[in-house]
């Protein structure tokens, strides 16, 4: 067996290509991002001191809870709505499919404050709200003012809207998985529940994922439009303490701060559970990316064995 010589090692030698452009531009990048964090911190406008005090004031801590609450029934509401809409758009009944369309376009054409404006003032256009039957008459009535509170009001316009962006979200990925999945599944003798459970949706939910958790975080903030109506989420606490002090900036931050912490850890649950149902394809994807990072390595390696 011939083993290498160092003149062959030295023809071997892999010399690395050197990004200086890379490294200027992350300097430059750096220094404007210290730039940026001193002038924060050191303005005395900003009022740290004030925003350390009132990001744990129990009002709002209560409106963190309140957007908390709205974010999960709107979105858990939401999306259970939206699944049954895509299943309405995909059938093919007409008259489904027809009215599951006008109403992801009714509902995504109205921007969600007119829709919170109209269901809070649904009193108007229905004094009273009835439920009766043919020939048994009246089973149930109620007024429209004691019915619709801000947080009815608030709950109905979060999941109508809701419901019409998760129908096309879920729509697309159920469209995602190939006709021949279906096929093999229908070969195997699988029900259409069957099919639906064990071969459209785990292969639909890696598609379904990213759009949703964006939608998710989307939704937490979007609740930010209840203050217009009085309903008591962060915002509309932090309004509250500053129409008193007149501290609007801090007050604005300690909103934003929270915000970001929200919205932080729902990013951190959906890298998790984006994960978990993509574990297949993401463990062959970074197999990919190193057979592509490292070709000239595995030549290399593969020539020195020949010459050994």
């Amino acid at each position: 067996m011939q083993k290498a010589t160092p003149e062959s090692q030295d023809e071997l030698r892999i010399i690395g290509k050197k990004y200086y452009g890379r490294w200027i531009s992350a300097f430059i990048v750096l220094l404007i991002l210290l730039a940026v964090a001193n002038s924060v911190i050191n303005n005395p406008r900003f009022e740290w001191k004030v925003i350390a005090e009132n990001l744990t004031e129990a009002s709002i801590l209560q409106g963190v809870l309140m957007t908390l609450q709205l974010t999960v029934i709107s979105v858990v509401l939401g999306f259970a709505g939206g699944t049954v809409l895509a299943l309405m758009r995909l059938s093919s009944n007409p008259v489904l499919s027809a009215v599951s369309w006008g109403y992801t376009w009714f509902f995504r054409g109205v921007p969600m404050l007119v829709q919170l404006f109209l269901w809070y003032n649904v009193a108007a256009l229905y004094p009273k709200i009835t439920l009766s039957l043919p020939f048994v008459g009246e089973l149930w009535s109620a007024n429209a003012n004691s019915l619709i509170s801000p947080f009815s009001a608030a709950v109905i316009a979060l999941v109508m809207h809701q419901s019409a962006y998760a129908a096309e979200i879920v729509r697309a990925g159920i469209q995602s998985v190939s006709q021949g999945q279906l096929e093999a599944a229908r070969a195997l003798g699988y029900r259409p529940a069957q099919i639906f459970r064990h071969t459209v949706l785990p292969q639909a939910m890696r598609a379904i994922l990213p759009p949703a958790g964006n939608e998710v975080i989307g939704q937490l903030k979007t609740t930010a439009v209840v203050s217009v109506i009085a309903l008591q989420d962060v915002l509309y606490s932090a309004q509250i303490i500053y129409q008193r002090t007149y501290e609007v900036i801090p007050l604005l931050l300690v909103a934003t701060i929270w915000y970001l912490a929200m919205t932080s850890v729902l990013s951190v649950g959906q890298f998790y559970v984006e994960r978990y149902f993509g574990r297949g394809t993401v463990r062959k994807e970074k197999r990919a990316w190193i057979k592509r990072k490292t070709p000239a390595l595995a030549v290399n390696k593969e020539r020195i064995g020949n010459n050994g």
